[in-house]
């Protein structure tokens, strides 16, 4: 580890070389930003899950059919498969210690939230408005 081979160098000198990435604070803003966000989308959408009624099924194309609707149902999509991206990198980055399969965790988790963040947003449209 880095650490060991101080020798006679002072901490400051040996904590020199492992100083931060500088996206720390962006990725904890993002983070606490999609969290903020999160709150008021969820009570929306679980308001509008318990007011549709019993008739789900035969409610979600008229529901949808409503721009605010599909296009807050959207935004909390993106908003909530973002926050996850989030969360799991950071779980990888503190807990994998292999650098080699940090990366590709990395990028097998990002590359495979996007493409369930798009296969949502595309079922949403096609639901909403038959694209």
């Amino acid at each position: 580890m880095k650490w060991e081979k101080g020798g006679l160098k002072t901490p400051i000198a040996r904590a020199r070389g492992l100083g931060s990435a500088k996206e720390g604070v962006k990725h904890w803003m993002a983070q606490r930003f999609t969290a903020i966000l999160n709150i008021p989308l969820t009570i929306w959408f679980v308001y509008q899950i318990f007011n549709a009624g019993f008739d789900v099924h035969g409610m979600i194309p008229v529901w949808m059919n409503s721009p605010v609707n599909s296009g807050l149902l959207i935004l909390f999509t993106i908003s909530i498969f973002y926050h996850a991206m989030l969360g799991v990198q950071v779980v990888i980055e503190d807990y994998v210690h292999n650098e080699f399969l940090k990366i590709v965790l990395i990028v097998l988790q990002k590359g495979g939230l996007m493409l369930g963040a798009t296969i949502s947003i595309f079922s949403i449209l096609h639901l909403a408005h038959g694209f």
